[in-house]
């Protein structure tokens, strides 16, 4: 079974890569402004104060430069993804892991080096002495484990996706990154002494050629997370009435 899922999900990602490689770069950009607009026009991103962005690639996907630009001047604290390897205790192997680093001006945004990808990254240097999403420092949770840090915490996260549908399933890139970054988050949740549970809003944009139509559905397992709205690049704005 899960065999059989690993296999479709590496088929779509494949069909979405020729597909998005077709989508002109204009119709790109002029997706991309409808769904800013989208986004920056939700209650719940006016209200939120601390916010997850992914920063974008140069070429097939959305860009995300004018939501943090948006988020900076709105003095919201903006956290973008930095990808580490850290080695587990249980296998002494290592594994990549995604931490939230906070991004402290559009200046430092403007600045920041390009990975492999072409995707603005903040080096290990710059990483180690960031706040981190947690309250901690780099990749360290600090605090006294029960006491929440009064600053940590994301009220929302801007995602990014290869493939979606309706019914808020995502398809990522195939490294697990947002999905086990969320399982974690959910675990710090549980060990803070806090009347109820404050996971982020999980908002994921998409392209209107990457939004599959039923019933075809981007295939999951327990470990994948659906995400709360969906904005598209045709104007819709899905929300996931729980």
């Amino acid at each position: 079974m899960m065999a059989g899922i690993q296999t479709a999900k590496k088929d779509l990602r494949k069909r979405m890569r020729d597909v998005l490689q077709r989508v002109p770069a204009d119709s790109i950009v002029n997706q991309a402004r409808t769904v800013v607009n989208r986004l920056i026009a939700l209650p719940e991103y006016q209200r939120a104060k601390r916010i997850g962005i992914y920063l974008s690639m140069p070429t097939g996907e959305l860009s995300t430069t004018a939501i943090v630009q948006d988020a900076l001047t709105n003095q919201k604290a903006v956290f973008v993804p930095y990808i580490h390897s850290i080695e587990t205790t249980t296998t002494q192997q290592k594994t990549s892991v995604m931490d939230m680093l906070v991004l402290e001006s559009m200046e430092e945004f403007m600045s920041l080096e390009r990975d492999r990808w072409g995707i603005p990254s903040l080096t290990e240097a710059q990483a180690l002495g960031k706040k981190n999403c947690f309250g901690g420092t780099g990749f360290s949770v600090t605090g006294v484990k029960g006491i929440r840090p009064e600053s940590s915490g994301l009220d929302l996260i801007v995602m990014p996706g290869m493939a979606f549908d309706p019914g808020f399933r995502r398809l990522g890139h195939g490294k697990g990154y947002y999905d086990s970054f969320l399982t974690r988050y959910l675990r710090w949740e549980a060990e803070n002494e806090t009347a109820t549970r404050n996971m982020p809003l999980t908002v994921a944009l998409s392209l209107k050629e990457q939004t599959l139509s039923p019933p075809e559905e981007v295939p999951v397992t327990n470990h994948d997370w659906p995400v709360d709205i969906l904005i598209v690049g045709d104007d819709r704005c899905l929300v996931h009435q729980s």
